[in-house]
């Protein structure tokens, strides 16, 4: 027997050592891992690409786009939703005939019936009083067909039940925001203009820092929470909302009068650090394994 107590193998407990060893080894259990930097995306990439945009815009919940892609995104539901609409409403003729079409089998066997029971009144005298033998035979010949009706062999392909497809639902004629799922038309979005560090480069993409505040000149990244100021486009950073534009709510470039729906939050991605508020937690659940 070794002497560390983790790889001591005579013990009477089922160690949380040996069970999590276990655990990676079988892949029972649910596996948790903490996502660094590298997995997350930048504050000043493309919520679809996943690169940075090369003309951003903003939604009013704050998500950030490429305006190409996001066009793109809504022009593709568009042609989704006019699709759908269309196999709905061709769905929706086909049920109107089947109900047209019921509607008149409905009338014709109606009308059938009506024409056999005339065809059954009779103009000769029938002796009611004489209900022996013939009233029975009767009596068991129609208990017979009831019978034979009432269990039919439904095995027959004639009476097995027909698959049906899947019946289309009408679509929402909303475009949506693929990230927040909320409504978004092309109106709502806002340019955004990003104030960069040291004037315009082209190897903009392999700076570590590549903005600034465009008030106080400090460094954004995901560590700095910052905003977009809807009637300009300029990003500032949240201090500078705080401390400086909520006093008076005036806009620092134009002067013109803020309200609280004109500043939004840029969605950011998380640091690696615990205290950055986003969490960067993946689980997964396996099967359990009972001891």
């Amino acid at each position: 027997m070794t002497r560390h107590g983790k790889n001591c193998t005579a013990g009477a407990v089922y160690t949380y050592h040996e069970r999590k060893k276990d655990t990676e080894q079988s892949g029972f259990g649910s596996k948790n891992v903490r996502l660094g930097k590298d997995s997350v995306k930048d504050f000043d990439c493309c919520c679809l690409t996943l690169q940075p945009c090369r003309e951003p815009v903003i939604t009013p919940d704050g998500y950030l786009y490429d305006k190409e892609a996001i066009l793109e995104s809504l022009l593709h539901q568009k042609k989704e939703m006019a699709r759908k609409l269309k196999a709905f409403e061709k769905q929706k003729r086909k049920e109107d005939d089947e109900k047209h079409e019921l509607a008149v089998a409905m009338e014709r066997s109606k009308v059938e019936s009506f024409e056999k029971f005339e065809k059954r009144l009779t103009t000769k005298p029938s002796n009611a009083f004489k209900s022996g033998f013939t009233t029975g035979e009767s009596s068991g010949t129609t208990s017979t067909s009831k019978k034979g009706k009432n269990l039919p062999s439904f095995w027959v392909p004639s009476l097995t039940p027909e698959a049906r497809p899947d019946e289309a639902q009408k679509p929402d004629s909303k475009t949506r925001c693929p990230m927040s799922g909320k409504a978004l038309r092309i109106k709502d979005l806002v340019p955004v203009k990003f104030s960069v560090v040291g004037g315009e480069d082209k190897s903009l993409i392999t700076r570590e820092v590549r903005y600034k505040c465009a008030v106080t000149h400090d460094a954004l990244g995901n560590a700095v929470p910052c905003a977009v100021l809807k009637n300009t486009g300029n990003v500032v950073t949240m201090d500078c909302v705080e401390n400086l534009i909520k006093k008076d709510m005036l806009c620092p470039f134009t002067g013109e009068k803020l309200k609280e729906s004109d500043i939004i939050a840029i969605q950011r991605g998380g640091t690696g650090f615990a205290g950055s508020g986003v969490e960067l937690n993946a689980k997964k659940n396996g099967p359990a394994m009972q001891v």
